[in-house]
């Protein structure tokens, strides 16, 4: 008997949605487009605070890609141990073109990449992410 293979979408069931959260439009839309050529769904928020404003009314979101720097007050890394506390099953992952911060302040399961990351290693991780 021979299975079909399901498409992408089907696939990644298990992990409906992503949130990217990047203050650059352009890098914004490109790590949007990353994603959603991998076949996940994405969302996207300019900045921490609409990301939490995302997160409590999207409980389907499974992986936040963040960068770190960002304005409005709250940058990456406060938004990673925000997600941390109040949505633990949420999986994060951190860029920074500018900054790489220490491994022991990175919150339990996330993943860093520095900019520029390779685009193959990000999907990599956002697939074992949602498995």
């Amino acid at each position: 008997m021979r299975l079909l293979q399901q498409p992408a979408r089907a696939r990644e069931s298990s992990c409906p949605c992503l949130l990217v959260v990047e203050d650059e439009p352009l890098l914004r839309m490109a790590a949007i487009d990353m994603i959603e050529a991998a076949g996940f769904e994405a969302l996207e928020a300019a900045d921490a605070i609409q990301a939490v404003e995302i997160l409590e009314n999207r409980p389907d979101v499974c992986i936040v890609f963040t960068d770190i720097d960002m304005p409005r007050g709250m940058d990456g890394m406060r938004l990673a141990d925000l997600i941390t506390d109040r949505w633990p099953p949420i999986h994060i992952i951190i860029t920074s073109g500018h900054k790489v911060p220490p491994k022991h302040t990175l919150p339990l399961d996330s993943v860093f990449f520095s900019k520029p990351y390779r685009e193959k290693d990000v999907i990599a991780t956002i697939r074992q992410m949602s498995a």
